[in-house]
């Protein structure tokens, strides 16, 4: 596959095709494994009996940064 140059394009218009080239990816063509899937139930069953916990980018910046 070529790469094209995209340097001539405006920062909004590199959105907006980006924005197009997200929405081409059909969620139904996206194949999870079976494997992954239920590692994601386990997570969201954890996260919804209270034993795991959500952290916001920020937090997560912060604690990385931290650790350094």
């Amino acid at each position: 596959m070529e790469t094209k140059d995209l340097s001539g394009y405006s920062d909004a218009e590199k959105i907006v095709l980006a924005e197009q080239l997200w929405d081409s990816v059909s969620k139904k063509d996206l194949a999870v494994t079976e494997e992954t899937q239920q590692e994601l139930e386990q997570r969201l069953e954890r996260l919804d009996n209270g034993k795991s916990q959500l952290y916001t980018w920020d937090e997560v910046k912060n604690y990385l940064r931290q650790k350094r």
